[in-house]
């Protein structure tokens, strides 16, 4: 009878104390063993997306010779984020360790030591990210003087005008303007379905010349963005703007206006696309047997008297 009850108060003592150390063993490579295969198929995933053309660039938005100054473009872009996340990366590792290394401990009594100055530090905390601005400055200067400089005498040059919501590119040849073309484009409308890109005014460059394209706006502010040349400028009525680059690889990219401008802004679509020379002439003859010869001058803006103080 001792030995039953003996056995019986085990039983009772072993259910208040939870499951065996076994069970806990069992269940605790269990979930290890989920959590395990879990971060594994997360990271696979995240390995295996970045193997599709659309992830092959990371976050960059186009590849590093699309023209000649998307190299310089990419450049300040990565070497600025690496330097904001070293400084990042060292002021939250400061900030943590002091509230890890100087955090209140329970035999603590009244307040810490209190400083009311600290004359060395101030003049770190001053020097440093001024010298930070200071050389970000140079470099930003630097690239942007030379993305924006002017050929003098590009190869190529595109009167480009905005208007709501469409665009009209101007094909210049020198100074004679009979021998240039023109390609007057409709709007783009947006109906909820897939956008037939083939239809979308389309802007000829032919690579590996310099193209010159003159900005100009008929009506409202638009603005002339291709998001894989890295380059966007303001088109304001009365005024001309410039974009220098040259094409280094051929294909086809899409093209918008970056400005609100209107109800209709949204359609306000383009496509550039990057050609052989031959195909670029090709291109202009084209146009020129359609009777497109000369120039879509100021007289068709919603207020060509602007166009008279330039």
């Amino acid at each position: 009878m001792q030995n039953v009850a003996t056995e019986t108060s085990s039983r009772h003592v072993q259910e208040k104390e939870g499951p065996s150390v076994s069970s806990q063993h069992r269940t605790g490579s269990r979930r290890a063993r989920i959590l395990t295969v879990s971060a594994v198929g997360v990271a696979s995933a995240l390995v295996l997306s970045a193997c599709t053309p659309e992830m092959k660039n990371g976050w960059l938005p186009t590849e590093r010779d699309t023209t000649n100054h998307t190299g310089t473009i990419i450049d300040l872009w990565v070497n600025s984020w690496i330097a904001a996340l070293a400084v990042g990366i060292i002021t939250w590792g400061l900030i943590i360790w002091c509230i890890i290394a100087y955090r209140r401990r329970k035999d603590t009594v009244g307040y810490p030591r209190q400083m009311s100055a600290n004359l060395p530090l101030e003049v770190f905390y001053l020097t440093i990210p001024l010298f930070m601005v200071l050389v970000f400055f140079y470099f930003t200067d630097r690239d942007q003087q030379s993305v924006d400089a002017r050929d003098p005498n590009p190869q190529v040059k595109i009167d480009v005008r905005g208007k709501q919501w469409a665009w009209d590119f101007n094909y210049l040849a020198g100074n004679d303007i009979s021998e240039s073309v023109y390609e007057a484009t409709t709007q783009t409308p947006l109906n909820g379905q897939p956008i037939d890109k083939e239809k979308l005014p389309t802007l000829y460059l032919p690579i590996n010349q310099s193209v010159e394209f003159q900005l100009n706006s008929r009506d409202v502010i638009h603005s002339f963005w291709v998001p894989a040349f890295l380059q966007k400028r303001d088109m304001i009525p009365g005024k001309t703007n410039y974009i220098t680059l040259t094409p280094k690889a051929l294909g086809t990219f899409d093209g918008k206006c970056a400005e609100l401008c209107g109800e209709y802004h949204s359609e306000m679509l383009f496509r550039v696309k990057v050609v052989t020379e031959q195909e670029f002439q090709d291109h202009l003859a084209k146009l020129k047997q359609a009777g497109n010869t000369g120039t879509l001058g100021n007289e068709y803006d919603r207020n060509p008297n602007l166009n008279e103080k330039k």
